[in-house]
């Protein structure tokens, strides 16, 4: 999955792990982050801890989307921060499943809280290409 997610990639963010419910990504904050306070906005903070959260619940192995997240911002994040996040399953249940991420700069400092809930695709869909072409429609 993470292979086909250019959005993360693009961004810079690394896969670290991913197994068994739980998973741990990265990313460098860079200049062009940055909001006009000269903080990290929150935006790509958000989709940090989506991306390890996408990546916790998808390795199970059957398709999973994000059905809802909440984020709770700590503290300021600044141009070369190297966060880390890392997602945990709190449940599963039927298709259904809640993940709480934990967004850490460098020094382990937090500077987030994320939880997001997740909906498992019913049926065996196929994952779009790495190259980002749209696959052709299931027969």
């Amino acid at each position: 999955m993470f292979d086909a997610d250019l959005a993360s990639r693009g961004l810079g963010i690394e896969l670290v792990e991913a197994a068994d419910g739980a998973a741990v990504a990265r990313m460098r904050v860079t200049g062009t982050m940055l909001n006009g306070h000269a903080i990290a906005h929150g935006g790509f903070v958000f989709l940090l801890a989506d991306t390890a959260f996408a990546l916790a619940c998808n390795s199970w192995g059957p398709a999973t989307v994000a059905a809802g997240g909440e984020i709770a911002f700590i503290r300021p994040v600044r141009a070369g921060d190297l966060l880390t996040a890392r997602a945990t399953e709190r449940t599963r249940y039927g298709r259904s499943g809640i993940y709480d991420v934990t967004v850490t700069r460098g020094d382990g400092e937090v500077v987030a809280e994320f939880r997001g809930r997740s909906r498992t695709l019913a049926g065996d869909r196929p994952r779009p290409p790495a190259d980002g072409a749209v696959p052709p429609p299931a027969p």
